[in-house]
């Protein structure tokens, strides 16, 4: 009778075969390389739409380029000569400083109406939601002419509609008041007239972001004794952060640089100096005196300003990416 086989030690069977994760350092090379390729469209887009006028703004910058070059007179190359004239005088710090705080003024105010607003249609049933989003919509597609039209007429001195109704208070009479007379009554209209078509980009933005804020999250926090406002500074906004600062960083680019809706203000009756902003500044120097290069030096120092302004996101983004 033979004895059964002894059963197999644990000891000798051989380690189970455990797949290392792949780092990507290990991935292969042309995996690593896709990204790369992807942005390649769009780098050569950029280059193409943008490399060429930008190039040909950088050039004229440093040099004299007037009317004479418009019509074949070669362009005396002044170096820095353009810059230095546009940074010692005080009628660009003037304008910078003007846009600088009208872009503040507006930026802010976009912000805070269009977050509120989002929180409105947040705590909204649907119905009122949808009316309120399709009135945004409409006011945000109406094309900047239609849009200035409009508020000609609301502002107008003698038959515009503000006007009529100030004058129905009591010891009020605004009939035949020029809104567009006094510079800082101008750039309050503008900003008013900015705020209202840029609220709905920034409320339609804000929602979206808002319905991605998990119910377990608020639950939670309600749980622990979070309610009203500190629920939305605690809680909601840290959560929704990226996108506010995305949408800080856009109004302020757009305000800085907005050109139409300050051109059309001054075609309704207000013109001069008093009245500018980088936008309709660098135009009238390029297009009003026929000063291309100066024009370019002060479009090149706008630029490098926007680009320190947006600085401050991108550095957010390396900081979240870290």
């Amino acid at each position: 009778m033979t004895s059964p086989a002894p059963a197999p030690s644990t000891l000798d069977a051989p380690p189970p075969v455990v797949d290392e994760p792949r780092t990507p350092s290990k991935r292969p090379l042309r995996r690593r390389l896709i990204p790369y390729f992807l942005v390649i469209p769009a780098i050569i887009t950029l280059l193409i739409g943008m490399g060429y006028p930008v190039g040909w703004q950088i050039l004229n910058s440093f040099r004299e380029y007037g009317l004479a070059q418009q019509f074949g007179q070669p362009p005396a190359w002044v170096g820095l000569e353009n810059y230095i004239g546009l940074l010692t005088g005080s009628e660009f710090w003037t304008v910078l400083i003007r846009s600088v705080v009208f872009m503040a003024v507006t930026a802010l105010a976009t912000m805070l109406l269009g977050i509120g607003l989002a929180l409105l249609m947040k705590a909204i049933p649907t119905v009122p939601r949808i009316c309120l989003q399709i009135s945004m919509l409409l006011a945000w597609a109406m094309p900047i002419v239609a849009q200035m039209t409009v508020w000609n007429w609301l502002i107008d001195d003698r038959n515009g509609l503000v006007n009529y109704l100030l004058s129905l208070l009591p010891g009020v009479d605004f009939i035949g008041h020029d809104w567009l007379q006094n510079p800082l009554s101008f750039f309050a209209i503008a900003s008013i007239i900015i705020t209202w078509a840029s609220v709905p980009f920034v409320a339609l933005s804000v929602y979206a972001g808002l319905t991605q804020v998990s119910d377990e999250v608020v639950e939670a926090a309600q749980l622990d004794g979070a309610h009203g406002l500190s629920m939305l500074r605690r809680i909601t906004l840290p959560i929704i952060r990226p996108v506010l600062v995305i949408l800080l960083l856009l109004q302020m680019i757009w305000d800085l640089r907005v050109y139409a809706q300050i051109q059309l203000l001054q075609g309704f009756g207000a013109a001069g100096i008093r009245y500018d902003l980088l936008g309709t500044y660098v135009y009238g120097l390029g297009v009003g005196q026929g000063k291309f290069g100066v024009a370019a030096a002060a479009a090149m120092i706008v630029m490098i300003f926007t680009i320190a302004l947006s600085w401050f996101y991108v550095r957010e983004l390396l900081k979240e990416d870290d």
